[in-house]
């Protein structure tokens, strides 16, 4: 795969920006809502401006509220590219197998893919455990994320062997990873469910992930909080671009992308939410098992 990114930068090193504005008018780029709007703005602005250079077209960063205005602005071409959850590219598959495809994931520091969905509580709160859970208030992210609804639902129900709001007192949807630690961090829910690449120390926020941005932002502090859950390993959330878009767009960016490692790695560091080893290719048929356990629960 390392040979195929080669290639394709080598191809598009030669391509005179001007091609792509003779086919596209601008590039929107929306992000889901790890943190809030006004952090995510600042951490993709570094890349903004690099595709705006790449593409010689204004290019525009977008911040719905939710995961689900992503999905419909790719959904209804008013955007171009977004790094979606996999729970969140499975709702747009099913809705319109045409609408985007996957191209590229991010590569953790040990050269896995995937991510976990991690449980944690307040030290202070005297929770260890899942078991110690029960009747109390558990806080998920936003119904189409993967780790932070979808995949937790699925496990614990397995592994609780009952419904989620038979076993907690209550169940509450904080809009997005930022708003569960902040929830968490503030008592509003006994516990929360968030992404993490599960590499490193927890008390560090893991290398990447929701934690990892939220600590280095300065929102929460690591020692104050303690994991209660882990998920298994959950395939790698999709970069995804609209499949309308011109071909030789899509090359320029999977190009430029799987180089921002090596060309700005400050900013690849804010794009790809921490430590990383930069992108790899992937495709749908990576998502085919997901997509059979997103249709069981709608």
């Amino acid at each position: 795969m390392k040979n195929l990114i080669a290639a394709i930068v080598t191809t598009t090193a030669l391509v005179s920006p001007a091609l792509a504005q003779d086919s596209i008018d601008e590039f929107r780029i929306g992000i889901t809502g790890g943190e809030n709007a006004q952090d995510r703005l600042a951490s993709n602005e570094c890349f903004r401006a690099k595709t705006e250079e790449l593409l010689g077209v204004p290019t525009k960063l977008f911040t719905p509220a939710d995961y689900d205005g992503v999905i419909q602005g790719l959904l209804g071409g008013s955007l171009d590219m977004a790094w979606l959850g996999p729970s969140a590219y499975a709702k747009a598959y099913l809705t319109d197998p045409d609408a985007v495809e996957p191209v590229l994931v991010r590569v953790n520091t040990d050269k896995s893919y995937g991510y976990y969905s991690i449980g944690f509580a307040s030290k202070e709160s005297g929770i260890d455990s899942l078991d110690d859970m029960e009747g109390k208030v558990m806080g998920f992210g936003d119904p189409n994320s993967a780790s932070g609804y979808l995949i937790p639902k699925v496990e614990m129900e397995q592994q609780l062997d009952m419904p989620l709001d038979e076993y907690f007192d209550e169940v509450k949807m904080a809009g997005g990873h930022e708003q569960t630690i902040v929830a968490v961090k503030n008592g509003d829910v006994d516990a929360g469910v968030t992404w993490s690449d599960g590499m490193g120390a927890f008390e560090d926020g893991y290398n990447t992930g929701a934690l990892r941005k939220a600590s280095d932002a300065g929102i929460v502090d690591m020692n104050e909080l303690v994991q209660i859950w882990q998920s298994n390993l959950i395939p790698p959330s999709p970069i995804v671009l609209r499949k309308a878009l011109p071909e030789r767009v899509k090359i320029e960016m999977i190009a430029m992308m799987a180089s921002l490692p090596y060309m700005d790695p400050d900013c690849a560091y804010n794009f790809l939410a921490g430590e990383s080893l930069g992108v790899q290719p992937i495709d749908h048929d990576a998502y085919v098992s997901l997509i059979e356990v997103r249709k069981s629960i709608q």
